[in-house]
């Protein structure tokens, strides 16, 4: 059986089946002229309801933010993007010199302890470490409102921006990668 015509019903209910004869091919033209009528009616509440019910409203609540507002989600992605992409590789670009720097630093102090430039109190550090270990540990318990604020901060900018967060996120990322 061929597959059902989901159109069938409105279209029945604006023109009532009929028989069309040679003589009425002008009433045939009518009705059709109809249809087409009231499926662009139709077209224009679906796009008006479109229009006011976002898809990330659906998700994240009416609260959408100002740059959800603003731009339409191709430019929010594109923004974010390029924005990430940049970040992501300065990030790498300036990762791979701190790190250099700081092994750079490190294989300097071992060679000028072996050499006897330097005396180092290895006693002494494991001690220091320890103590900054426990301070630590003292100071992860809780985080301080502070450190609270900030990320109530971050979640509520996530939120209301989606679009241009998850353009940065994949920009940052690619940002890295290359």
């Amino acid at each position: 059986p061929p597959p059902p015509n989901i159109f069938q019903d409105d279209v029945e209910d604006i023109c009532p089946p009929q028989e069309v004869t040679s003589a009425s091919s002008s009433a045939g033209s009518d009705k059709s002229e109809e249809v087409v009528e009231y499926l662009l009616d139709k077209s224009e509440e679906v796009v008006d309801y479109a229009k006011k019910q976002r898809w990330w409203n659906k998700i994240f609540g009416k609260n959408s933010g100002p740059v959800a507002e603003k731009y339409d989600v191709a430019t929010q992605l594109a923004i974010g993007g390029v924005s990430g992409w940049c970040a992501g590789y300065l990030f790498q670009k300036v990762g791979k010199l701190a790190a250099s720097a700081v092994g750079g630093g490190f294989f300097l102090l071992q060679i000028a302890n072996h050499t006897g430039y330097i005396k180092v109190d290895w006693k002494r550090v494991e001690r220091d470490v320890n103590k900054a270990k426990k301070q630590l540990k003292l100071n992860t318990e809780k985080p301080s409102k502070e450190v609270r604020t900030k990320v109530d901060e971050v979640q509520t900018f996530v939120k209301k921006n989606i679009v241009l967060t998850g353009g940065f996120a994949g920009g940052f990322l690619l940002g890295l990668a290359s």
